[in-house]
């Protein structure tokens, strides 16, 4: 008998599609760490790559993520930390991240919005050098 692929799976495997490498972690309280390394910055940063991490919470899709880590170390290429930044411990996991306070900007709708969604939201706050 198969196993049925939730709707987190399935988005995960979408991320894995584009950008290999993509790993979830299933958290204790039932949500997942999702884990995309290398994600390439433009100028304007310390480093030319990041690996990027994000929760998907609980009751995923219909709950949606909100804020994102990158490496602890990164900064501004002049050494600044970015704006509404700071490093803290991505919860439930022990590691740290510069944690970037950042969000959707308008609601999320699960009919529509994904993991990609989501990402794409990342990146266009990395190309912010700010």
């Amino acid at each position: 008998m198969e196993t049925a692929v939730t709707p987190l799976e399935s988005q995960v495997a979408t991320l894995q599609e584009q950008f290999p490498g993509t790993t979830i972690q299933l958290l204790p309280s039932g949500a997942g760490l999702v884990r995309i390394p290398g994600v390439q910055l433009p100028s304007g940063w310390s480093k030319p790559a990041t690996e990027i991490l994000f929760v998907a919470p609980a009751g995923f899709p219909h709950a949606q993520p909100d804020c994102f880590w990158a490496d602890a170390d990164l900064r501004l290429q002049g050494g600044g930390i970015p704006q509404n930044t700071a490093v803290n411990t991505i919860p439930e996991t022990g590691r740290t991240g510069l944690w970037f306070s950042w969000h959707l900007g308008r609601p999320w709708n699960p009919n529509r919005d994904t993991l990609l969604t989501w990402f794409g939201v990342i990146r266009n706050r990395l190309r912010e050098t700010r």
